[in-house]
């Protein structure tokens, strides 16, 4: 059972790396290792803020 548990979870890491789960979490240690006590945007924002810079990088 054990190893059936860690490859589901390596393709759980996997899949949300893939769709950008990860993205951000890494914008917000970037933040607060590089510009620390800079107020930081929301993941809404973020998300805006990214497709709008590259519109390619939308599926749809």
């Amino acid at each position: 059972m054990g190893r059936a548990r860690r490859l589901a979870r390596q393709i759980g890491w996997y899949w949300g790396t893939l769709m950008g789960d990860t993205h951000y979490r890494r914008y917000l240690e970037y933040r607060r290792r590089a510009h620390p006590g800079e107020p930081v945007l929301s993941k809404r924002d973020y998300w805006r803020h990214r497709y709008d810079a590259d519109p390619g990088a939308r599926c749809c």
